[in-house]
């Protein structure tokens, strides 16, 4: 068997007599340390004992002997070697018997072993398993295996390495644990830490060719997150556990840079989803195509797919802006003057409402949900983005208004509430833009009014606050305010 290479965290280097078989003079100190209970004619039995290994802790008179054998340690590649004819010294009593060598250990050889309370335990217990080789017995726990590893690989004890390394890796392991076993890790060979490695970090990512595409994710970590986002919106409409899980899972991951690349990346793609359903629904071309029956039936499957896509974005929308990462939403949700387009056709064809009749009000949650983070401040949109938005989703607004008002629209108090919120935003959203752009957009919002003026007091302060600003002449005017 070839010998190991290690860098030994203690004994034979730390002390001469630890790496050569001498006589040894019996301590004048009692030990401190109670001796290992004896295992007849196994361990520790002074009556089959043919050396005295004699522990002797670094920088301290602390020792400890132990009755072994020199088959037992031969186990022990260190021992071999220091058994082996070579390390025997030339002028060696034979008179004496049993023979003593010594074996110096450091207190502070790891910080797994010095979990130990007393002096020597470790070592003592690998001392025991050359003997016994009842590696189950003492080897019940990660802990167990972290503290009896390092003096295996110490010692050179190849049986005890891999059976330590071949339970850590089949069992879990707390995040203290983990840590311990980190610090192991560069002592071990390349072959022997390849599992543990597996376990502890993330495959290395490899070099696709400037013709393939890139990898949906830049890290597992980010996988992990796209599949979870996945089961969630995915889940049964009864499953909302799940949802909450996974929304928890997000909130309290460390890495915002993460979270913002999975949530971009799932609200593009479902968004390009809805998209290309609305146009199919929308097209003069596909309605024209085919006979009424089969028109009927691909817009009922198009219009349902919409509006499931449609409750994915929403769910996704709720996490950007819960995280604070609605960036590219608000700046796509601003883009979507063809959608826009579509949704008018599709809502002003009572058809369906047989279909998708939530449509107008989960497509306004949508939009308030964006506009409100813009209004808030927790999402920072350009002047130009805040313009598009409400230029691009008012004429909607107004639509699904109509709609609302019809007697066949069912649920009409909750679809009047949300659109009324949605009202009072795109109406701060206007004080924010420049006034040319926002004397068009108020003109369009004229319709929020009611008989009763007091029942539009929003609407009544938006045009209060554009003619307070619009007959400003000068900065001159207010210099003295």
């Amino acid at each position: 068997m070839a010998t190991r290479k290690r860098n030994r965290a203690s004994t034979a280097t730390a002390s001469a007599s630890g790496s050569r078989t001498a006589p040894s003079p019996e301590s004048n100190n009692p030990s401190p340390v109670s001796p290992p209970v004896p295992i007849a004619g196994v361990f520790n039995d002074a009556s089959i004992s043919d050396l005295l290994l004699r522990l002797s802790l670094d920088a301290s008179p602390s020792t400890l002997d132990l009755h072994v054998t020199s088959a037992a340690l031969r186990r022990s590649l260190y021992f071999d070697a220091l058994l082996s004819g070579r390390w025997q010294p030339q002028n060696n009593d034979e008179s004496e018997s049993p023979r003593v060598i010594t074996l110096t250990v450091v207190p502070s050889a790891s910080a797994a072993t010095s979990r130990r309370r007393r002096p020597f335990e470790g070592h003592v217990s690998v001392i025991k398993l050359l003997h016994t080789l009842d590696f189950p017995s003492s080897v019940q726990s990660p802990t167990d295996a972290i503290d009896l590893l390092p003096i295996a690989l110490e010692l050179l004890f190849d049986d005890l390495i891999r059976f330590c390394l071949r339970f850590l890796d089949a069992v879990p392991w707390t995040e203290e644990e983990e840590l311990h076993i980190l610090s192991l890790v560069p002592i071990l060979h390349v072959h022997e830490s390849k599992d543990l490695l597996s376990r502890l970090f993330p495959p290395k990512q490899s070099n696709s060719s400037p013709s393939s595409p890139p990898p949906p994710s830049s890290s597992p970590s980010e996988s992990m997150l796209h599949g979870l986002i996945n089961s969630a919106i995915h889940a049964p409409p009864n499953s909302t556990s799940i949802k909450t899980f996974v929304a928890t899972i997000l909130r309290d991951y460390p890495s915002i840079s993460s979270i913002k690349n999975v949530l971009n990346s799932s609200f593009t793609q479902i968004l390009e989803s809805i998209t290309d359903l609305m146009n199919k629904y929308a097209s003069p071309d596909f309605r024209v195509a085919t006979d009424n029956d089969e028109r009927e039936a691909m817009q009922r499957l198009h219009l349902h797919a919409a509006m499931t896509k449609i409750k994915h974005l929403y769910w996704i929308v709720e996490r950007m802006v819960e995280m604070r990462v609605a960036d590219l939403a608000v700046r796509e949700w601003s883009e979507q003057a063809g959608l826009g387009s579509d949704l008018i056709k599709i809502l002003k064809d009572e058809n369906y409402r047989n279909i998708a009749p939530g449509l107008p009000v989960f497509l306004t949650r949508c939009t308030l949900r964006l506009a409100g983070a813009v209004v808030s401040g927790h999402t920072l949109a350009p002047q130009q983005v805040r313009t598009k938005l409400v230029k691009v989703w008012l004429p909607v607004l107004n639509t699904c208004r109509d709609i609302t008002s019809s007697p066949l629209t069912g649920g009409a108090h909750q679809q009047k509430s949300v659109f009324h919120e949605l009202e009072e935003t795109f109406l701060q959203l206007i004080s924010t833009l420049q006034i040319s752009d926002a004397q068009d957009l108020l003109q369009q919002c004229l319709c929020f009014s009611t008989r009763n003026v007091e029942d539009c007091g929003h609407l009544a302060r938006a045009f209060k606050t554009w003619f307070r600003r619009a007959d400003r002449r000068d900065l001159d005017s207010v210099s003295g305010v």
